[in-house]
């Protein structure tokens, strides 16, 4: 009777580890951009890149490039967040910027916006 209340106390133990560390899998969600929108062009420098957040992201993949990933001549930010913002001071020039979710298992696709900063 001992060796089986053991083994039944054990068996819950490792079912219920098992639903902890279950991770949702966010792969076929799509993040939603909210700032700025695409192709935006901007007289501004201080840019404020934002996001709809995604249920079960743990953080958020972000990428800048320019004047775009295809044809980077430079990386200028690549960043994994825990909020739906970011706020960057960029020169005048071309970029494109790619934002995706993450979690312990799963990600989701990038994606991906152009901007412009002029004078």
């Amino acid at each position: 009777m001992f060796k089986k209340t053991v083994f039944l106390i054990l068996l819950s133990g490792f079912y219920n580890c098992e639903e902890i560390i279950e991770v949702e899998d966010i792969s076929e969600e799509t993040i939603s951009i909210l700032a700025p929108t695409n192709n935006a062009i901007l007289d501004v420098n201080d840019i404020n890149f934002s996001w709809e957040p995604i249920e079960h992201a743990e953080n958020y993949h972000l990428q800048i490039a320019t004047p775009n990933f295809e044809l980077a001549q430079q990386i200028i930010e690549d960043t994994l967040l825990t909020s739906s913002n970011f706020t960057k001071i960029l020169p005048t020039n071309e970029y494109q910027w790619r934002i995706k979710g993450v979690n312990s298992a799963y990600q989701t696709q990038f994606i991906t916006h152009y901007l412009t900063i002029e004078e």
